[in-house]
């Protein structure tokens, strides 16, 4: 894969909305993604989905919890572990730990996500290819769900952010805090290049997704 040159001038969030513009859209138009918000699947495939959503986020939270320095990047009004928790009681019923799974990609995922160890530059990478699009392409998500397979609130809290009153504020903070993070011109590609990484990742769980819920 062809690192992308990110010049010094733009922004990192800009350069990170740029330079992952083709995984972000391979991901998003994935057969799992297309069938789930179309009604094609079951309240079962987005439960295993929500099953991977803990996998990933308990290491990505985990990541940042353990940075010295986190670039303020690390917010408690993101932290989506005890909402997905919630969503798998709701969507599994009493003993909902002993009835999920993790695939295979999610624990590749995983296992990356524990390898940035205390790199800012790396949690900022897969947390704003998380967390951001949680806060922009997540809540159309959650109106798909509501829509097409009966969901309220139960077992699609993942999707609310109570202590967020105003979302595009917030993602602007959010973009700022990027932004403002000290890094030469050969970690901002590095950056670049592991969110690119992260989105790849992502495909790689909805494909195996995909492949256990075929209709």
């Amino acid at each position: 894969m062809t690192a992308i040159a990110v010049p010094q001038v733009v922004p990192l969030s800009v350069a990170l909305r740029e330079g992952t513009r083709g995984e972000h859209e391979t991901a998003e138009s994935s057969g799992f993604v297309e069938q789930l918000m179309s009604g094609g699947l079951d309240r079962a495939a987005y439960a295993d989905l929500a099953a991977q959503q803990l996998a990933v986020y308990t290491a990505l939270e985990a990541a940042g919890a353990r940075l010295e320095d986190d670039g303020g990047l690390v917010f408690a009004e993101l932290t989506r572990v005890p909402a997905i928790e919630q969503d798998l009681a709701h969507l599994y019923g009493p003993g909902w730990r002993t009835r999920i799974r993790v695939l295979p990609a999610t624990q590749v995922y995983v296992d990356r996500l524990v390898q940035t160890g205390d790199s800012l530059p790396r949690y900022a990478a897969h947390a704003y290819t998380r967390y951001l699009g949680d806060l922009s392409g997540g809540q159309i998500i959650k109106r798909m769900l509501q829509r097409h397979y009966g969901f309220t609130s139960d077992g699609i809290s993942f999707y609310d952010f109570p202590q967020i009153h105003k979302l595009k504020p917030f993602k602007d903070v959010y973009r700022e805090r990027l932004d403002a993070i000290p890094l030469d011109d050969e970690q901002r590609v590095a950056v670049v290049e592991e969110a690119r990484y992260a989105f790849r990742l992502n495909a790689d769980v909805f494909a195996e997704l995909g492949a256990a819920h075929v209709r």
